[in-house]
């Protein structure tokens, strides 16, 4: 699982990150970078002639996580055990971050956009995702974000005060982070099935945040739900909205227009309704949820038809979302909300490259960023499951 600098990979199909070919090709890969891709299997040819031959159902581009947490584990579901891990030394998280980053690559995620912890573990994790050798997915850090003091998101930004705080927050932040992460609301009350809390930032200084970041040359990404929330962050034409459960067609809209993309996160609302019993939700809350994961899928579909910039994030780390595992699960949700599986495999490679203006293709001169898999997605999404080979790109 790292960077090459000479390999052959002949597949029976794949995707370049837009358009699925079902038609046999042979890439050759040179100094890390795709050199050539011939029409035809050439596979057996080229391996009678000594040359070592990956070959395999399926290529496409690595997969892209655009909304994970390295810090946190997706895996344990029980109270007691997620409390006592928030408690642990920032030596014992990075580590918990390093195991992450290389559990995501095991499932073809060659890179990640951590959506911020207060510690900069994610920004440890960058430098050293660099070296392929480590066999960690790559990083792209939101470091810390901002938020108001007292409200939701301590354990993932700090705080931020009147405008001059927010204009030197912002300046500091975008010496370091990759992006600035605002958190605009707090988390959806499921007992109630609405977001019951008001906005962080006003319209006014979502703007200033996101005028702020761009003078810094830095893209903003907003956590944010709700009406209330969702009509500030695509006013304010924040770079992309995190989870916008409750979305609406004037929210899209707007979004479309000012071309603010869009990260659903279905996954960690998905898990809290089909296994309820990790958080002894009630048949009610039950019902909220379900009706909350179909409103989702509805304004998904939708935003699709308008042409709004969907970016696949999966918001590993929270509960029963696990690294790299659960980008599967997130494809899954997309389509069966009714997008083409071409679509859904598109906001998990290319769309998030563009978004983060990287090569977004596998093409001849791009990074071969890329994941071989024993069968085609396009068959079966079964076959979507751990890669047979990883490669990853140099870094950007």
């Amino acid at each position: 699982m790292n960077s090459v600098e000479f390999a052959v990979v002949a597949t029976e199909g794949w995707f370049n990150g837009e358009r699925h070919r079902a038609e046999p090709a042979t890439f050759r890969i040179k100094n890390g970078k795709v050199d050539s891709i011939t029409s035809g299997n050439y596979g057996t040819v080229l391996a009678a002639q000594g040359i070592r031959v990956h070959q395999g159902a399926f290529l496409m581009p690595g997969l892209v996580d655009a909304h994970v947490h390295l810090f946190l584990d997706g895996g344990p579901t029980d109270g007691p055990t997620r409390s006592a891990h928030m408690k642990k030394s920032v030596e014992e998280l990075t580590e918990a971050a390093r195991i992450s980053a290389r559990q995501s690559l095991s499932w073809g995620v060659t890179l990640v956009r951590d959506a911020g912890d207060k510690h900069g573990i994610n920004h440890v994790v960058r430098s050293e995702a660099v070296d392929a050798t480590l066999g960690m997915s790559r990083v792209r850090s939101g470091g810390s974000g901002i938020k108001r003091a007292k409200r939701y998101g301590a354990f993932m930004a700090k705080d931020v005060d009147d405008n001059d705080s927010i204009r030197r927050s912002v300046t500091d932040l975008s010496l370091i982070n990759d992006e600035i992460k605002i958190i605009l609301t707090g988390i959806i009350d499921f007992d109630a099935g609405a977001v019951t809390d008001e906005p962080q930032f006003t319209l006014a200084e979502a703007e200033l945040i996101v005028a702020t970041a761009k003078a810094c040359g830095r893209k903003t990404f907003s956590h944010c739900s709700g009406e209330k929330g969702l009509s500030i962050a695509s006013r304010a034409g924040v770079g992309s909205i995190e989870h916008g459960f409750f979305m609406n067609r004037e929210t899209l809209s707007i979004m479309r227009d000012k071309q603010v993309a869009w990260t659903p996160t279905f996954c960690p609302v998905h898990f809290q309704w089909d296994k309820p019993e990790a958080v002894g939700w009630s048949d009610t809350t039950i019902g909220h949820l379900r009706r909350i994961l179909d409103s989702h899928a509805e304004h998904l579909r939708l935003a699709h038809e308008m042409g709004v910039t969907l970016l696949l994030g999966t918001d590993a780390g929270s509960m029963g979302v696990e690294h790299g595992k659960a980008m599967m699960a997130e494809i899954r949700r997309y389509v069966e909300a009714g997008l083409p599986l071409t679509s859904a495999l598109q906001a998990a490679t290319a769309s998030n490259r563009h978004h983060f203006d990287l090569p977004a293709l596998l093409a001849v001169g791009a990074p071969f960023e890329a994941a071989l898999y024993a069968g085609d997605p396009f068959m079966s999404l079964d076959h979507l499951v751990k890669p047979q080979q990883v490669w990853l790109g140099s870094p950007a």
